[in-house]
């Protein structure tokens, strides 16, 4: 009976542990987490040809998984250096082709419980502009695949950097939505 109550309470213990992970906060190293915080300056459409494709200001922040921790001192290695961030595209409407990912390097300091402004981002480089889906936008005035003249896509934007201390940090995901036109 001793050995039934023990493994019930170890049972339980487990279940515990394992239902208790956060997950926005268990899934990088380290005792921060970078999110994404304001977007100012998305835009709604952009036409192909024109230039540059850019999101006026992004804010990221920097917080500690821990919240009774409220003050950066004594915390100052959980500063995250950025390394690069990943833009991401998904189709919104009927086709299936997409402009190619892109990774653009970055440099900055985001302080501990600090925030850090990004200015004038690129979101769409001629990596993307000189590739399908795009391409047949630009060149014919329409998508070949779905014969319309607007392409809808959700931009995806991740962060990636590192703490001070050498631990590997990554922002949730961040989506908008875009209109693309010749």
């Amino acid at each position: 009976m001793k050995t039934q109550r023990i493994l019930l309470f170890l049972l339980i213990a487990m279940t515990l542990a394992v239902t208790s992970c956060r997950s926005r906060t268990d899934k990088s190293e380290g005792s921060v987490v970078l999110s994404v915080s304001h977007f100012n300056g998305l835009p709604v459409s952009v036409s192909a040809t024109n230039g540059p494709f850019q999101i006026d200001q992004v804010t990221l922040r920097n917080f500690f998984k821990d919240p009774a921790v409220l003050s950066p001192l004594g915390h100052q290695l959980e500063g995250i250096e950025l390394r690069n961030y990943e833009i991401t595209y998904r189709r919104r409407d009927n086709g299936t082709r997409t402009p190619p990912p892109s990774v653009q390097g970055i440099f900055g300091l985001v302080e501990p419980l600090g925030t850090l402004d990004l200015f004038n981002l690129p979101f769409l480089t001629s990596d993307q502009t000189g590739n399908q889906p795009l391409k047949d936008l630009i060149n014919l005035g329409r998508d070949t695949e779905t014969g319309t003249s607007v392409i809808t896509l959700d931009v995806t934007l991740r962060f990636f950097g590192r703490t001070l201390s050498g631990d590997d940090i990554a922002s949730e995901p961040a989506t908008f939505t875009i209109e693309v036109t010749r």
